[in-house]
């Protein structure tokens, strides 16, 4: 789910120089382009609230499509960026999502989920709410969490960030599928 925000995204001074949109030959220069890439992605997806990313949509965004330059980021270089990301030398700040070798969508760790875990565990015990249940739907979609970066995460994160609470016996999950609720300890 992508939440919506009344400020415009501000793109950083690299976004409007033509050569960003090609990938560079020389090595340094490949690796300081990816790293500019990687970095706007980032904070692209930040500012959105998005927490995946579906390539071939994103490529028609401004994200990768700089209308005023008429350039844009083909679709294997997008996807060669994105690969970089889910490297350790990129920070490992992506991960796709799907089969081996389908390189469709991707999780955009603006934060990992070891970041969310702690943010979670931090807000439950700022807002009183350790030893209380709350569910799922009440933790990301609540009024109480509306000013919270995690307001509106997507599903999945949510539960790959409470497993790790879970494993660290921060945290316990429970009920059905559709019915699922969280205690913070």
């Amino acid at each position: 789910m992508a939440v919506t925000t009344n400020s415009t995204f501000v793109f950083p001074r690299l976004y409007h120089f033509p050569a960003f949109f090609t990938p560079q030959p020389t090595l340094a220069t490949r690796d300081a382009q990816l790293r500019g890439w990687s970095s706007l992605i980032l904070s692209y997806c930040r500012h959105h609230h998005l927490w995946r990313l579906s390539v071939v949509d994103a490529i028609n965004t401004p994200l990768f499509h700089n209308a005023i330059l008429k350039k844009r980021l083909a679709l294997v270089d997008a996807r060669e960026v994105l690969d970089w990301m889910t490297r350790k030398e990129g920070g490992e700040r992506a991960e796709w999502v799907g089969r081996d070798g389908e390189k469709a969508v991707c999780w955009i760790y603006w934060k990992r989920p070891e970041e969310w875990a702690g943010v979670l565990s931090d807000w439950a015990e700022g807002a009183g709410q350790k030893n209380m249940v709350l569910t799922l739907y009440e933790l990301v979609e609540g009024e109480t969490t509306m000013s919270q970066d995690f307001h509106g995460m997507d599903q999945e994160m949510l539960q790959k960030s409470l497993h790790i609470l879970v494993k660290r016996g921060k945290a316990q999950v429970f009920g059905s599928e559709d019915q699922q609720g969280v205690k913070f300890f």
